[in-house]
């Protein structure tokens, strides 16, 4: 159970998810002492990460002594741990503009919205209306900034998924139920071959009479301290127009 965590599991937990969005590797126990103020050995900081490992929120690649988290540790961080980086004045400005310069033509305005979010937020962006079943892309090129991606594999079992379009609205309308403001699903979830190392920070809501969502597909590492506040100011500005 969360509740069962110790403040050090907790501090050992959360300074390991910080790590690992930072790095995309595998954290061990003398990175975490020599980088964060934890104030236990490494050998103890170890001890508690096996603990860790066996209560389901770490889990320890072959080819590595590290831990990486697990999505029950992600939603445990995004839940309750992680530090949200709200967005500047300038940068709500300036995606304010770009979505409002087409508010009265609901497909400009996804459009525009899904361009704005991929560069905001620097990964790959998905913007969507049910009725017709309409998807828009943008921030292909953010993808391969991640080491995760550096395998042709992992791209290819991304790419096409975008391509389907009925996995693509099952995913945005359907595993999404629109009951929170932000939502985050973990691929590993969902049970789609190639789709588990991924993570989807999403919103729906309506716009000119029309179900619609945003959202953002990447790596299960997703800088969700920085995404997650973007997506909810995205939404802001929906519920406004």
């Amino acid at each position: 159970m969360l509740d069962a965590l110790s403040s050090r599991q907790i501090q050992i937990l959360k300074s390991l998810i910080d790590e690992y969005i930072e790095t995309a590797e595998p954290v061990g126990s003398e990175s975490l002492e020599k980088k964060y103020t934890i104030g236990v050995s490494p050998a103890t900081i170890r001890a508690e990460m096996n603990l860790l490992t066996k209560s389901g929120y770490l889990k320890q690649p072959h080819t590595s002594a590290g831990r990486v988290p697990t999505p029950k540790a992600m939603k445990f961080y995004i839940d309750q741990l992680m530090d949200e980086r709200q967005m500047s004045l300038a940068e709500e400005v300036k995606v304010k503009e770009n979505v409002m310069g087409s508010k009265d033509n609901i497909e400009k305005v996804l459009e525009e919205a899904t361009h704005s979010l991929a560069q905001t937020t620097k990964n790959l962006a998905i913007g969507a209306i049910e009725e017709d079943k309409k998807f828009w892309h943008s921030g292909f090129s953010n993808v391969f900034s991640n080491p995760e991606f550096e395998d042709i594999q992992a791209i290819v079992g991304l790419f096409s998924y975008l391509d389907e379009v009925q996995k693509m609205y099952e995913l945005f309308f359907q595993h999404m139920t629109g009951e929170s403001p932000v939502e985050v699903i973990f691929g590993e979830e969902l049970g789609w071959p190639g789709f588990s190392p991924l993570g989807v920070v999403g919103t729906r809501f309506e716009l000119m009479g029309r179900n619609c969502a945003l959202g953002v597909i990447g790596p299960l590492r997703l800088p969700y301290p920085r995404v997650i506040p973007v997506m909810r100011y995205f939404r802001d500005i929906f519920e406004a127009i």
